[in-house]
């Protein structure tokens, strides 16, 4: 067989590069714990400005809403260059106005439902010291609570208070340097948000410009166009993500007051606020929501827990497929399937870009099977006009 230099030349280039290759992986294999270690000291490098791309995805959604509709309003050239700067402000007010609005409902009730505890736990032992030893053992398992040896149980506290009392204070500082450093993380992202908001027009024609410059021209269209997809997808997903928990929190709130639950708005509010978070979030709502209502009524916070699973589950196979099948290209039964497949596969965070993952897929399969089919059906047609 002939081969020209030039042949020669890209043989020899991707036969180095598959032998490099090939090299590396088995370096990286056989040394997984610094490869690993590696790429933890990296991702914790970049963090801020991953969650920065976040914020920036879930701002972009009532941003744009918000900027088109100024646009329309301000239709001069002039006024047009302020219409993202305001919807930006507008979208963060927004945000962390409802964010701020749910805390200044939740916590001063939560400190007082302390209050309460505390208040009946120290009546509680008060009554209990006054007592005598008849009385005490007339209650139940007063028998019981008086072989125990309360001063012994006392005694090694104080002793594992006292030896452990540098670890606790060790841990306590920990905590404090890791919530500044939280903090300081979450001023950086917001900050990288903002560059990434005020310049994704920028950004989308130097994204594009890169992968048509280095990639084929059909795998770079491809990528381009599925990136788009994506994009819409996951705005879609938001706002049906959005409407989904101010339909529960407003399911919540009805119930509530059917069934004369102390704490309605409060807890409501905070339900909806926590369908956000997948999977955890029900559970923190209805944590809180019960200890709230078992401050005044033991019984009303049993039949709140009841009433919130069945509502859950109400929610979670019939209203969320029916609400995110009107905001993405996905049917009902697919939208539950990627639920589940998600959380299966990556916990909460795969519930979460579940839907718009595997919506966008969806959308790019059904392109590409159409497209597949035409091609089939111009050839069958080109058959049949040559017989």
């Amino acid at each position: 067989m002939d081969f020209s230099s030039k042949k020669l030349r890209e043989l020899s280039l991707w036969i180095i590069g598959t032998v490099t290759a090939c090299v590396l992986v088995f370096l990286a294999v056989q040394n997984i714990d610094v490869v690993a270690g590696a790429l933890k000291w990296f991702l914790g490098l970049i963090s801020p400005l991953i969650c920065g791309f976040a914020f920036a995805l879930i701002f972009n959604v009532p941003m744009r809403f918000f900027e088109d509709r100024l646009r329309r309003a301000l239709k001069k050239p002039a006024h047009s260059k302020l219409c993202r700067p305001v919807a930006f402000i507008i979208s963060v007010l927004v945000i962390f106005g409802i964010f701020i609005g749910v805390v200044w409902l939740v916590i001063p009730e939560l400190v007082n439902a302390f209050g309460i505890i505390i208040d009946g736990i120290v009546s509680f032992v008060d009554t209990l010291s006054g007592m005598s030893t008849e009385q005490f053992e007339q209650l139940p398992f007063g028998k019981l609570l008086l072989g125990v040896d309360w001063n012994g149980i006392w005694n090694s506290l104080q002793e594992w208070l006292k030896n452990e009392g540098g670890n606790i204070v060790n841990t306590a500082f920990g905590s404090i340097s890791s919530l500044v450093g939280g903090v300081f993380d979450f001023v950086i992202a917001f900050i990288f948000s903002i560059y990434i908001i005020f310049s994704k027009d920028r950004l989308k024609t130097q994204f594009c410009r890169l992968i048509r410059a280095w990639l084929p021209s059909g795998a770079g269209e491809w990528i381009i166009h599925a990136s788009s997809v994506a994009s819409l997808n996951f705005r879609n997903f938001v706002s049906g993500q959005s409407l989904e928990a101010v339909i529960l929190g407003l399911l919540c709130l009805f119930g509530m007051l059917i069934f004369d639950m102390p704490y309605a708005p409060m807890v409501s509010a905070l339900v909806g606020i926590t369908a956000l978070i997948p999977v955890v979030g029900a559970f923190i709502g209805a944590a809180v929501g019960a200890f709230m209502i078992l401050t005044v009524d033991p019984l009303k916070a049993a039949l709140f827990v009841v009433f919130l699973v069945i509502l859950q589950q109400i929610e979670g196979n019939i209203i969320y497929p029916k609400v995110m099948s009107s905001r993405v290209n996905l049917p009902s039964l697919w939208i539950l399937a990627a639920v589940t497949v998600g959380g299966g596969l990556a916990g909460p965070l795969g519930m979460l870009l579940g839907v718009p993952v595997a919506s966008t897929a969806y959308v790019l399969l059904k392109e590409a099977t159409e497209t597949r089919e035409l091609r089939k059906q111009g050839k069958a047609d080109i058959t049949a006009l040559k017989k």
